[in-house]
């Protein structure tokens, strides 16, 4: 190795180094950000969500404040759906299959869903795990899930679509689930009701014009006979329970208002050692 190629090689292990370092940072300082921000006097409340986040598969908290809605109200079927699975290593289900739950994945990337046979095939072999590989729309939602469910009523329903999860959340009235956990457009303020127009043939653009406001997602889950009962602290997922089994278990008033969360996105990154759904 010649003088130059060696100082060159020298010059790239410290880039390395400083690039890790500074990974290594911003890590303490999300982590240290997100405990100081559940101190603040409105997360004082036992019954809010917030002090129970913890990310095993999810992008975020949300595993944690899953386990925690039904540390509450309890568990039925141990049954969950998830329309976006994404690559099977980070969604809102992912968490509850490796415990013991069964249900279905719709994903409509064909790169996901390779990954997705690829990572899972023991729980796909089993049946405790079944793939749908259709794009979903309003149109067919409630059949493509009505088609993997025994029973229209289950434990946990997550959609996560992009561009049109209000939508596809209206279509799927049929279903019972006892628990939803949704995306909304928090760049919207919590009283404002916003939705984007529907397109089945258009997905995100990379843009705000997508989803819905947590207002508009509040006003559709109290006609399909949901409250909102929190949000991750990222401002990414928000969370409904049944009417019939909130009760006195969460933070009322079950409103936008109470319980919105701005985009901080910057909360989003994996610690620890890479994820795998098997050894």
């Amino acid at each position: 190795m010649s003088a130059l190629s060696r100082w060159f090689r020298r010059i790239l292990d410290r880039s390395l180094e400083r690039s890790l370092a500074n990974s290594a940072l911003a890590d303490i300082a999300r982590q240290r950000f997100a405990r100081e921000l559940v101190q603040e006097p409105r997360y004082a409340d036992p019954r809010r969500l917030a002090r129970f986040e913890h990310q095993v598969f999810s992008q975020g908290g949300e595993d944690g404040i899953v386990r925690e809605i039904f540390r509450r109200i309890g568990e039925t079927d141990r049954v969950f759906v998830e329309l976006g699975a994404g690559d099977g290593l980070e969604n809102n289900t992912a968490f509850l299959l490796v415990q013991g739950w069964s249900g279905a994945w719709f994903e409509g990337s064909p790169k996901n869903v390779a990954l997705i046979r690829a990572r899972c095939a023991r729980w796909l072999a089993d049946g405790k795990l079944a793939l749908c590989e259709e794009a979903v729309t309003a149109e067919n939602a409630t059949r493509l899930a009505l088609e993997r469910l025994r029973a229209p009523e289950f434990d946990f329903l997550s959609i996560d679509l992009d561009r049109n999860t209000y939508h596809v959340w209206e279509a799927l009235a049929a279903l019972k689930p006892r628990v939803v956990a949704i995306e909304y457009n928090a760049q919207f303020p919590a009283d404002m009701a916003w939705t984007v127009d529907y397109d089945a043939a258009r997905w995100w653009n990379g843009t705000i014009h997508y989803g819905a406001s947590l207002k508009a997602l509040e006003a559709l889950g109290a006609r399909l006979g949901y409250v909102l009962v929190g949000c991750d602290i990222a401002g990414v997922n928000a969370f409904f329970v049944r009417a019939d089994l909130a009760g006195e278990r969460f933070c009322a008033p079950f409103t936008a208002e109470n319980h919105y969360e701005p985009p901080r996105y910057y909360l989003h990154a994996k610690i620890g050692h890479p994820r795998s759904l098997s050894g």
